[in-house]
């Protein structure tokens, strides 16, 4: 939603102080494929959760940040982990955060931006668990993998693909009739963004008429944001960052 936390405030408060609306887009969110890990979370399936690993292994090749001047700058993009991978950074703290404190390390290996072309960032959350997230826009020679591994002391689940939309596997201790519907939520897509958009945008419409409420709004938008900010900081900084943010 934006590239600075303090930018993502103005935009909320604006909103609220106006009385409009604020969406912000995570339609990995809606994957069919998400929604049931959602789901089975939710239920408790996994009883603790001991470990979460995301992988975001994407290419992006030097022509595609000459192609605009604004990709890989800090002050209009950011790098891997702001741009490519911050819908998956939302994943990870809507299925299994709050997270509470990050470590992360940024790379700029090969392109030749401002912005870091690669990273990794570990997490501790709040419930206790340990996280990861490692992204990349160096996969040789096309988009490898968009999927995030979800251990827990009764189910092992990964969502994989290059989006998210496929289950990868499926396994807990005990049954459930959402198990009959693994293989009708995988999916194939040719494209790094899935399916999630047209339900995202059937949310935005039935909330504006009053029928729904929204999805992500600001204030969710923002949660993934200060995250992103705390990699950032943690990066740049080389120590542990802790949530919330301080400024």
């Amino acid at each position: 939603m934006a590239t600075k936390f303090e930018q993502g405030m103005v935009m909320v408060q604006a909103c609220r102080d106006a009385g409009v609306k604020l969406f912000v887009v995570k339609q990995n969110r809606l994957n069919t494929t998400v929604q049931l890990v959602r789901k089975a979370i939710q239920q408790g399936r996994f009883g603790r959760i001991f470990m979460s690993t995301v992988n975001v292994f994407w290419t992006r090749p030097q022509s595609y940040y000459d192609a605009a001047k604004w990709r890989g700058r800090w002050d209009l993009d950011g790098g891997a982990f702001m741009n490519q991978a911050s819908h998956y950074v939302d994943l990870l703290d809507w299925l299994v955060g709050p997270i509470d404190s990050v470590h992360a390390y940024t790379a700029t290996l090969d392109r030749n931006i401002e912005a870091e072309d690669t990273g990794v960032l570990s997490a501790r959350l709040r419930h206790g668990g340990l996280a990861s997230i490692n992204v990349t826009m160096l996969t040789y020679p096309q988009n490898l993998e968009g999927s995030i591994t979800i251990l827990g002391e009764k189910g092992t689940v990964k969502i994989g693909g290059t989006a998210v939309n496929k289950i990868d596997h499926w396994q807990f201790s005990e049954p459930h009739p959402d198990d009959e519907l693994i293989k009708a939520a995988s999916y194939d897509t040719g494209s790094v963004y899935g399916f999630g958009h047209p339900l995202y945008y059937d949310n935005v419409i039935k909330t504006l008429r009053g029928e729904a409420h929204a999805e992500v709004d600001g204030y969710e938008g923002l949660r993934s944001l200060e995250v992103l900010i705390a990699a950032y900081r943690s990066a740049r900084d080389g120590q542990r960052v802790g949530l919330p943010l301080v400024f």
